[in-house]
């Protein structure tokens, strides 16, 4: 970390060009300005001022996951703003009620907030957050933030899926189609992200990373989760897959593809008995180099190796499957002897 603090608080060789500077944050303010007239409210006061970050609370209606920030996730910006003094692209704020703990309330640039108190703690405290007062009622500020994080690579589609469906009841009176349109998507698109916001946790964890499941693993999966007996073995089979996760990210070794995971599961719910359900593929990577399969007495293996196969990886492999194996027959007997 101390390397990371010299590298953002010593300027020592990037000086960006003058010109393209004030290219791109004319740019970019002239973006938000025009996003800010497309709201009734915000044709109104808009008042430019220099806070604190401690100075606003977040709105819990923005979809990115601000405990979730970083000096790491937030490297190049911090870097930035150091260099300016300051964020040229204001953030947005409210005015909080009258008797609230802090004078307001962040709309729209939590990066940005973040960065600016993180070099606040770190050698430049003189540094303040820029930032535009706007009067926005909680839809029009949803509606803004959503345009903002659109455009943001780091806010993850589940992120955003789960705050459209808090939405929708939160400032549509559960309507979709009104949410839509506000929104200037198809009912088909909102539709899509609300069945992924729907992910029960045993196949988000199944994923290597939140970033890695996206809507057309949840148009997938989707469908199967609807019937009850194939959502029982889709959920035994990504817990296991998610147990699975663990110790390959515990090891330090490489985790599951999504597109692994997808397989997996959707195999696991489309075979018909409960012992081919529970058929654990011993995968290499990407290949699958064999099949465990309980029995009445024990686990069978079946290994297809080829002549030039790495037989530490596959022993590795064949390990961890029939870990998994055993865990997932170990949860099976528990979860028939409750019923």
């Amino acid at each position: 970390m101390g390397g990371f603090v010299r590298d953002i608080l010593t300027t020592l060789s990037y000086e960006p060009d003058p010109a393209e500077t004030s290219r791109v944050e004319g740019a970019e303010l002239s973006r938000l300005d025009q996003r800010l007239a497309g709201f009734v409210q915000g044709n109104g006061r808009r008042t430019a001022i220099s806070i604190r970050p401690g100075d606003c609370s977040v709105w819990d209606g923005n979809p990115r996951d601000v405990p979730g920030l970083s000096a790491d996730s937030c490297r190049s910006l911090i870097e930035s703003i150091a260099q300016e003094d300051g964020n040229r692209i204001p953030v947005l704020v409210r005015n909080n009620p009258p008797g609230s703990e802090l004078p307001y309330e962040l709309l729209v640039g939590s990066r940005r907030r973040f960065s600016v108190n993180w070099l606040n703690h770190n050698g430049r405290p003189e540094i303040r957050l820029n930032a535009m007062v706007v009067d926005l009622s909680d839809e029009e500020a949803f509606r803004l933030a959503d345009i903002e994080n659109r455009e943001r690579q780091d806010i993850t589609e589940l992120d955003r899926a789960r705050s459209y469906q808090g939405a929708v009841d939160r400032f549509y009176g559960g309507v979709q189609s009104r949410m839509a349109e506000a929104l200037n998507l198809s009912n088909s698109q909102l539709s899509r992200l609300l069945s992924l916001a729907q992910m029960p946790d045993e196949v988000v964890d199944a994923f290597a990373t939140r970033e890695e499941l996206r809507v057309r693993h949840s148009e997938v999966l989707t469908p199967l989760l609807r019937r009850s007996e194939q959502r029982e073995r889709l959920l035994v089979a990504a817990r296991g897959v998610g147990q699975e996760q663990q110790r390959l990210a515990a090891a330090g070794d490489r985790m599951i593809p999504a597109a692994t995971v997808l397989t997996r599961l959707k195999q696991a719910a489309m075979e018909g008995g409960a012992a081919r359900a529970q058929d654990m593929q011993v995968m290499m990577g990407d290949d699958r180099v064999g099949r465990i399969k309980p029995g009445r007495d024990g686990l069978t293996v079946e290994l297809a190796i080829a002549g030039d196969a790495d037989l530490d990886r596959i022993l590795a492999a064949l390990r961890t499957a029939i870990l998994d194996s055993r865990a997932r027959l170990t949860e099976e007997k528990r979860d028939s002897a409750l019923d």
